[in-house]
């Protein structure tokens, strides 16, 4: 059993705790990596701030790189050494979806879903948030949420592919598989969304528009691909949209924010046939309105992306390929860089607005 230092989260919408927890060793099929970084997501601070409930204390964290250690039995897609990025998603390859491809959408319950590996230094359960947990030194996670990747690969750049890139990127390329010469709003263009900007512009978008109310993170738009930006709070977002779409109105939309209104609002900005795809998730209860009858009667279309569809044995290769070219960023999304014992600042950093993704560094 080791014994790691990680940021827990004991009480809803207070700051994380820095303190020494245990660490069960890798059973079957497991994999103890010591991390190098984890990128903060809004989905930790939404799980942290209580937006979906859960037990605690808890440790959060999911976008991580690292350094595979100790393996338990059976484990045949890394070897001690490896780098890896490790991800939430748990796939077990052989379920009806999984058999699909469909591996995010897994419905295998597995060991670590009934037995978190890590314990209070009094031997009480923590629950391992996002089935990850990290937010701390070491990990414990399933061989199928890691993916390895080239060791000259930088792992605080490459933390970002565990979820930030794989969702935005992903959302376009595999869940809405954009096709050229299509015109492509973005809302939001945070962490996922710049992402999203970049699948479009790789997918060969002809219009890539990026909707904020952030300039900082508009300018950061355009230099990742975006030939419009729309600041909705000082645009009207239909009328700038439908000017730049000859009239009609965007073939896709991606909303890479959980905001009601955003959702609600982006039904507006599609033309006829067109498709809004949700990447980003609202808290627990939030419903949506909208007219369904001409939703219906123009064929709108309607899709949810649960971390960009990814096939990480298939993405990830192709991901750091386009890195290598320089046709992928990754260093540029990185706004900051901190140690654990700083990571309260860093998640009131992200918090605040303008920061694209602040990493922990250990």
């Amino acid at each position: 059993m080791n014994v790691v230092k990680a940021a827990v989260c004991r009480e809803f919408g207070k700051p994380l705790v820095i303190e020494e927890v245990e660490l069960l060793p890798p059973r079957a099929g497991e994999v103890q990596v010591k991390l190098n970084a984890c990128a903060i997501c809004h989905s930790d601070i939404l799980y942290a701030d209580g937006a979906w409930g859960g037990e605690l204390p808890a440790i959060y964290g999911h976008e991580a790189s690292g350094v595979v250690g100790t393996m338990g039995p059976g484990v045949t897609n890394v070897q001690p050494g490896d780098h890896v990025l490790v991800t939430l998603i748990r796939s077990c390859g052989t379920c009806h979806y999984c058999a699909q491809g469909e591996r995010v959408r897994c419905e295998t319950v597995f060991p670590l879903d009934e037995q978190s590996p890590l314990l209070t230094a009094d031997g009480k359960p923590i629950v391992q948030g996002l089935r990850t947990g990290a937010f701390a030194e070491t990990v414990v996670v399933d061989s199928s949420q890691l993916a390895p990747i080239p060791k000259d690969i930088p792992l605080d750049s490459a933390s970002v592919l565990s979820c930030g890139v794989i969702t935005g990127f992903g959302a376009v390329v595999n869940t809405a598989q954009v096709t050229s010469g299509s015109s492509v709003v973005i809302i939001g263009t945070g962490g996922v969304g710049l992402n999203s900007v970049q699948g479009a512009a790789i997918a060969g978008a002809e219009s890539v528009i990026a909707l904020d109310i952030s300039e900082a993170k508009l300018n950061a738009a355009r230099k990742f691909g975006a030939t419009h930006t729309v600041n909705v709070e000082q645009e009207n977002a239909r009328k700038s949209i439908r000017n730049m779409t000859s009239g009609r109105g965007a073939d896709y939309v991606f909303v890479t924010v959980g905001d009601k209104s955003a959702i609600e609002q982006s039904f507006k900005l599609l033309r006829k046939g067109g498709t809004l795809v949700i990447v980003g998730m609202t808290a627990d209860g939030v419903m949506i309105e909208f007219d369904a009858c001409a939703f219906a009667s123009v064929e709108k279309r309607l899709l949810g992306s649960k971390m960009g569809s990814t096939r990480l044995a298939i993405d990830i290769p192709w991901y750091i390929s386009l890195y290598q070219q320089k046709r992928l960023k990754l260093d540029e999304l990185i706004s900051g860089r901190y140690p654990l014992v700083q990571i309260n600042e860093a998640i009131a950093d992200v918090s605040q607005g303008d920061s694209l993704r602040n990493v922990i560094v250990f």
